[in-house]
């Protein structure tokens, strides 16, 4: 499965958000999930098995617990992929953070005075 297929669905970009605050318990994220998105466990586990085997979490077992962490290389393959797309709006967010910067110079919010 292609990186974007993966990313594509909703349901694993948040167990991505998930995993990156840090390593998680299959429950944990079962129960996160299921609240978010009233899918079931084993959806959830279905969800879990697509983002191992595409490279972008792994699992570690202890005891009787399955811990997920995030696996960065295939993001940042994806973060390559998107470099060349980049020249696109980096122009234009910096010309809205001068924007932003003018507008609060004008309100006295920069250095301090406001």
């Amino acid at each position: 499965m292609h990186a974007f297929d993966i990313l594509g669905d909703p349901v694993r970009r948040r167990i991505l958000e998930l995993l990156a605050e840090g390593e998680r318990r299959s429950g944990q994220v079962v129960e996160i999930i299921q609240a978010e998105f009233g899918i079931t466990q084993a959806a959830v586990s279905q969800h879990l098995r697509v983002l191992r085997e595409g490279g972008f979490a792994s699992v570690r077992i202890d005891g009787a617990r399955r811990l997920y962490t995030i696996d960065a290389a295939p993001l940042r393959d994806v973060d390559g992929w998107l470099d060349r797309f980049r020249t696109f709006w980096e122009p234009k967010l910096a010309a809205l953070d001068t924007e932003i910067a003018r507008g609060r110079k004008a309100r006295g919010e920069l250095g301090g005075e406001g």
